[in-house]
């Protein structure tokens, strides 16, 4: 069966479900004492066998991507356990000992996300089921988050299902903060806690308050957390300009759950990062009359509105989520030729999302339909003394879509779906462009031996309209021609996982190929001919994972390995090329461990990172800039923590981590600009000690 016609089954299956519902009439809905487990919270615990021998835990866990998990799909999920075991300062901490999920970025506001080598812009990203939408300036992060909100960070790679969200190109990405649930004790309907981080390195203090309860089906939790610190040192001893630290974030979250099980929510989170930062905060770059550093006001906030029914029967069960999103970057411009020009300049994307979509509850699983709709915007006031202009690019699109997860065998599990969009995207110059598109999914696992070995396998076909540009590149003289080309994409995986008496041994391969991906130039004459907003290229990403993993009551050792290389236009990636697609990675070795001691109430772990040596970031591109390229060395990192609650003062925690033990000198693989000369890299830091504690009450 060719790919073209296997898409267009799925499709075409999935969205007769979606609009003839009474096609399921056939089949009982699930009695009510099934029903019921869809709610996270009774799930949340469970312990499903890899592989997802357990079907209420694939059919029903919120990954926290707008969609559940999907049987078959190459799923990485690192929950509140993980969390707590790690105790993540930044994004890079909570996605350690995974080497298919690549974070580069010294610092958090520089820190971007790749997924099998594939930028988080190209995945359906949301933060409690809120639309991300971030792509601001591509010398910052796309996505600053404070780990210390963090209940669990999901990731579909590759294949996503299509309760997603639209734009879900390479996967979905999902972020899920705590509840007062998560927090309070047993038995008690009040808390809260108070935490000090103390780093060696840079000298910064972190310190976090939280205040969190529930009274007559009400919740309420309110966090708020500052930290404030001087720049890092290096492991060959430099000093790295622009590194301090001046971040506050917070989050409030109200809700109300009735006696007969209706539950709304609402939440607004909100991180600011100001502080001074390289010029070009993710690299340094010495060009003409440029400071060395210059201020950087980072703002991102997120408000969402979520009613869901916490007693689902038969056929209801809905959710309906209503959110707004914005990122912000604000900063000065200084003309190369005089450093008394400067231009106050201030980008901002934003996002007003949502969705309305229930679950049937079928005997032989479920399957979830409805509507999602997203208003985008990406606006840029640059305030120069004799230019100054305002530029914006808008894009609204409606989506419907269904998504099976069925266990049709008692060894096989299967998910299937399809979405349609509709995008009206208008531009620079108020031009309007409408764009539609179909997309499908087909993915799922069997039991060749039962609680021995699984394989599993996936395929979808995206369309994803199309994308804003960056902020900082857009240019009011831009021309769109016959119309900007809707970016798609084809993702495909497979894999086997075996289990036996604690140990784990799993194995993926993957390819994900973007067509038409809109990577503009700001445009000023030559090279670039004339001042358009359209360029596009294609993408292919591929490579393989390998992992095992044992677990027995007190501990575990996980070894991981990925192999991830990128083309783009049919050359290999480099950092320059690849902006908000790619990122050259190779060979990466991931390995863990952990032990708990009981009875003295203390943790021990750590974890190793191996890059091997790359070259193929020699190759290149002919819109690659003039200056030598060079190939990415090799490093190792080594971490490793104690922790200690004591056994008779079960509400306070010690906790030391030492982090880069061996003062390595070293550029994360996936940080922008180390593969040009010209550049100096952006070092990550060296020796470390962090010290924290915290008191629960």
């Amino acid at each position: 069966m060719s790919s073209d016609l296997l898409r267009a089954l799925t499709v075409s299956t999935a969205m007769s479900i979606f609009l003839c519902p009474e096609a399921m009439a056939q089949s009982a809905p699930a009695p009510e004492a099934e029903a019921g487990t869809s709610t996270t919270e009774e799930n949340e615990d469970s312990q499903a066998p890899a592989g997802g021998t357990q079907l209420d835990t694939i059919l029903v866990v919120d990954v926290g991507a707008g969609a559940n998990a999907t049987a078959g799909a190459n799923l990485i999920t690192i929950d509140q356990q993980e969390i707590d075991r790690k105790k993540p300062q930044d994004l890079r901490e909570v996605f350690s000992g995974e080497p298919q999920i690549a974070v580069g970025g010294a610092i958090p506001s520089t820190q971007k996300i790749y997924v099998n080598g594939v930028d988080e812009n190209n995945l359906a990203v949301t933060v409690d089921g809120s639309r991300q939408n971030n792509k601001v300036f591509h010398h910052n992060g796309t996505y600053l988050l404070d780990p210390a909100l963090l209940k669990a960070a999901s990731v579909q790679a590759g294949v996503a299902p299509a309760d997603a969200g639209p734009g879900a190109l390479a996967g979905s990405l999902g972020f899920e903060t705590k509840d007062a649930v998560d927090l309070l004790e047993p038995g008690r309907n009040f808390g809260g806690f108070v935490t000090g981080i103390w780093d060696t390195n840079s000298e910064t203090f972190t310190t976090g308050v939280s205040g969190f309860g529930r009274q007559d089906g009400f919740e309420y939790l309110g966090y708020i957390n500052y930290g404030r610190g001087d720049k890092f040192t290096a492991g060959n001893g430099q000093e790295m300009l622009g590194t301090g630290t001046d971040l506050i974030s917070g989050l409030a979250k109200i809700a109300y759950e009735s006696v007969e099980g209706h539950r709304f929510e609402l939440s607004h989170e909100q991180v600011r990062d100001d502080e001074l930062r390289p010029y070009r905060a993710n690299v340094y770059i010495n060009r003409g009359a440029e400071p060395e550093v210059r201020n950087y006001d980072l703002r991102r906030q997120n408000t969402v509105f979520t009613y869901t029914d916490m007693s689902p029967e038969g056929w209801w069960d809905p959710k309906i989520v209503l959110a707004y999103s914005r990122t912000q970057i604000g900063t000065l411009e200084t003309a190369r030729s005089d450093p008394n020009i400067v231009s106050p300049t201030d980008g901002a994307t934003s996002s007003f999302n949502g969705k309305v979509e229930n679950r049937f509850a079928l005997d032989i699983g479920s399957v979830t339909a409805g509507f999602d709709f997203y208003n985008d915007r990406a606006d840029l006031d640059y305030l120069n003394s004799t230019e100054p202009f305002f530029t914006d690019e808008r894009a609204t699109n409606i989506g419907a879509y269904a998504q099976a997860r069925l266990e049709p065998l008692d060894q096989a599990r299967i998910s299937f779906g399809g979405r349609a969009d509709h995008q009206w995207f208008t531009g620079v110059d108020d031009s309007d462009w409408n764009n539609a598109g179909l997309s499908g999914n087909i993915s799922g696992e069997y039991d060749l031996v039962p609680e021995f070995l699984t394989v599993k396998a996936g395929t979808s076909h995206v369309w994803g309209g199309v994308p804003l540009a960056e902020n900082y590149l857009q240019n009011p003289a831009w021309t769109y021609g016959d119309g900007p080309e809707p970016v798609t994409s084809n993702n495909y995986t497979a894999g086997l996982e075996a289990r036996y008496n604690g140990f784990t041994f799993e194995a993926n391969v993957f390819r994900t190929d973007i067509n038409d991906a809109r990577l503009p130039v700001f445009g000023r004459g030559a090279p670039v001919p004339e001042v358009t907003s359209i360029r596009t290229l294609d993408l292919v990403s591929k490579g393989w994972e390998i992992g095992g993993r044992y677990d027995w009551d007190a501990g575990f050792v996980s070894l991981k390995y990925a192999d991830i290389n990128a083309d783009v236009a049919g050359e290999p990636a480099d950092t320059e090329i690849g902006r908000y697609l790619t990122t050259p990675l190779g060979q990466i070795v991931m390995i863990g461990a952990g032990y708990t001691f009981d009875d003295w109430g203390v943790k021990v772990g750590g974890d190793i990172e191996i890059a091997l040596k790359t070259d193929r970031t020699l190759a290149r591109h002919p819109t690659d800039p003039t200056s030598e390229k060079k190939e990415l060395p090799g490093y190792e990192v080594v971490n490793a923590y104690v922790e200690w609650t004591p056994p008779s003062k079960p509400n306070f925690t010690l906790r030391a981590d030492a982090l880069n033990i061996f003062d390595e000198a070293y550029t994360d693989r996936a940080a922008y600009g180390q593969d040009f000369d010209g550049v100096a890299p952006h070092y990550d830091p060296g020796r470390s000690f962090r010290l924290s504690a915290t008191t629960r009450f």
